[in-house]
């Protein structure tokens, strides 16, 4: 059985689109562990803010499945791959981790650039997963965020309270 840490984020109705989202990681995977929501800048064009979170679950699916699953709740929030790279999303589900596995091929890419780089990837993975190392660099997801906080160059984020029941009701430690 894999761990799995998925990155959610969406800046059209967040609040419809995330909690539905996660109710269907939910149905699929089981239990969820779920960070707080942040909201944050939109990076890479101007848009609505986005709200963020990251999820993590266990599975028996093995990464491509995995890859593949998140593909289609994407597909049925509507979400469009045919603009700009950067633009306005109703829902983003970026797969992380993957237990330790180092891969880049066929579609997928893990440990996720994003992790390094911003911090509404990495605030919210180090919230529940913060003493798990990066498989690459070997730091922990605390340390990493202690570091890119302390540089002030992985952008802005607030926490938000997304006011549904379904994300409360997903938390499990």
């Amino acid at each position: 059985m894999g761990r799995v840490y998925v990155s959610i984020g969406s800046n059209l109705e967040p609040e419809v689109h995330i909690p539905s989202a996660l109710a269907e990681l939910r149905r699929r995977y089981g239990a969820l562990i779920v960070s707080p929501v942040y909201e944050s800048e939109a990076v890479g064009f101007e848009g609505d803010n986005f709200y963020n979170l990251v999820v993590g679950f266990d599975t028996d699916d093995d990464v491509h499945a995995v890859a593949r699953a998140l593909r289609e709740i994407e597909h049925r929030h509507q979400r469009r791959r045919d603009g700009k790279r950067f633009g306005p999303r109703t829902l983003d589900l970026d797969l992380l981790l993957y237990d330790d596995l180092v891969l880049d091929g066929e579609g997928v890419a893990i440990p996720r650039h994003d992790i390094l780089r911003y911090a509404f990837v990495l605030k919210p993975l180090a919230d529940i997963a913060g003493e798990r190392r990066h498989p690459v660099d070997g730091r922990t997801y605390a340390e990493l965020w202690a570091a890119l906080a302390r540089a002030g160059t992985g952008g802005l984020l607030w926490p938000v309270e997304l006011p549904v029941a379904e994300v409360s009701e997903c938390i499990a430690n």
